[in-house]
């Protein structure tokens, strides 16, 4: 059993997605609220990103990035570059990799040069692919070995804090897993998707909690990466807490409004995946413009394109949609949760190859087309296929919670079927939503809080 404590808290916000979740579904004001002044964060994000957060996160102390993890001199210089070295060949992607192909991990996916490194087997590094090396690997990887800076170092020895790592698999997470080892800091580490478990890479096998979404998740984390069950907590996913908040038709009219759309109309959101992922997407947005226009579709439904967040290119892969009477492109964001929820609660039809937004889509009762070809493309290319072949998606690939499209008149077919029937499959997307996303129940981020506080909140003597 963890013992509470009473030391400061250090937030550790890694990278974006569960940087939203902590902040937009209100984790961060829970903790801000029970533990005061002893909560501060840490914005480890693309300066964009940061600049977008950091006025979020309110009254909490935001920890100076530049001033802990700066190095200064130059022999901590050298330390540092002679641990990168070591680290791209030892460590966290050679890591990923091997632990990928020892389990069996989407292997149709992986491709030598892949843009994903999670996906490229060219990092598999310099050691024998025998188990032992492995082994040394994982050690040395979360050893006191590694480099950490020096201004983190003593700031983590001067304040003892414990750390809350929002998203333990990733490589900036590493200096800070490794210093709360060797300085003895309470650690919780929050996995911070439903498919990371199952390719997204190794975990630190020190942490004193591990908070997962469902129980596939936790039964993942022993599995795969060898954590006593007793340390993993199921909490439920807590973006569902804000799907459960209802969204009034006017708040949906007004978001409409504001994009040009008509509210009297059907909706077709076409929800994007990543030009990593999605290579072929700019050719299925233009082949939908042109369906839409030349079936006369375009006077009685709208087109609404919502591009990935990560999508840097979306000005050219999406440009079919722009300015054009009845369509609409939303500008990619990380911080328009509740703009999300609110068109999730009321679009007709959701468009998408996979990702997140396809269980969004299920979770808040939206008849779906799952895309799964990539639209002119060579015939070799598999990109939509795959993407939905990881071993988080067999639950959902084998369910009928959704239609599949496997050609453009599929895609075209599967909108009109969908807008014709809205409940036909509504009784298995309620169904897989409960055993893929676990409880839904718009308390998953006070479950979330719980964990975390059960660690590093003090506790109240008895009467």
């Amino acid at each position: 059993m963890i013992e509470p404590t009473s030391h400061p808290v250090w937030l550790v916000l890694p990278d974006p997605f569960p940087t939203r979740v902590f902040v937009d579904c209100g984790i961060v004001a829970r903790l801000h609220e029970r533990l005061g002044d002893r909560l501060s964060a840490l914005l480890l994000l693309p300066e964009e990103e940061e600049r977008s957060f950091a006025p979020r996160l309110g009254d909490v102390r935001l920890l100076d990035r530049g001033r802990l993890l700066a190095a200064g001199s130059p022999a901590e210089r050298a330390r540092r570059r002679a641990d990168r070295w070591l680290d791209d060949r030892f460590g966290f992607y050679p890591l990923a990799i091997r632990h990928t192909l020892r389990h069996g991990f989407h292997p149709e996916r992986l491709r030598p040069g892949h843009e994903n490194w999670f996906l490229d087997p060219d990092r598999i590094g310099w050691a024998p692919r025998w188990a032992p090396a492995q082994t040394a690997m994982l050690r040395w990887h979360y050893s006191r070995a590694r480099y950490v800076p020096r201004d983190l170092s003593a700031a983590l020895r001067a304040e003892r804090p414990a750390l809350v790592v929002a998203n333990l698999q990733t490589r900036t997470a590493v200096p800070f897993l490794v210093a709360a080892r060797s300085f003895g800091l309470p650690t919780i580490g929050y996995v911070s998707s439903w498919d990371h478990t199952v390719g997204k890479g190794v975990m630190s096998p020190h942490l004193d909690r591990y908070v997962v979404q469902n129980e596939t998740m936790r039964d993942d984390v022993v599995r795969y990466h060898g954590i006593p069950a007793e340390r993993v907590v199921v909490t439920g996913w807590p973006q569902t807490d804000v799907f459960a908040a209802e969204r009034s038709r006017a708040d949906y009219e007004r978001l409409l409004a504001g994009l040009g759309l008509d509210a009297s109309r059907p909706v077709v959101l076409v929800a994007g995946n990543t030009p990593t992922n999605a290579p072929y997407e700019q050719r299925l947005v233009e082949r939908l413009v042109a369906w839409w226009r030349e079936s006369g579709a375009d006077a009685r439904l709208s087109l609404l394109f919502r591009p990935h967040p990560r999508d840097r290119q979306w000005p050219t892969r999406y440009a079919a949609g722009l300015d054009i009477a009845g369509a609409a492109v939303q500008e990619p964001s990380y911080t328009d949760l509740d703009a999300l929820a609110t068109l999730l609660q009321h679009v007709d039809c959701v468009v998408a190859n996979a990702g997140t937004i396809l269980l969004d889509s299920l979770v808040n009762d939206r008849p779906a087309v799952c895309v799964l070809y990539d639209e002119g493309a060579p015939p070799d290319e598999r990109w939509a296929e795959l993407n939905v072949t990881g071993r988080h998606y067999r639950e959902l690939a084998e369910s009928e919670a959704f239609l599949r499209a496997r050609s453009f008149d599929e895609v075209g077919a599967g909108i009109e079927r969908a807008l014709a029937a809205p409940d036909e499959l509504a009784a298995e997307r309620a169904r897989v939503a409960r055993e893929v996303v676990g409880k839904v129940d718009g308390h998953a981020a006070e479950r979330v809080t719980a964990a975390i506080l059960e660690t590093v909140a003090p506790v109240s003597p008895t009467p």
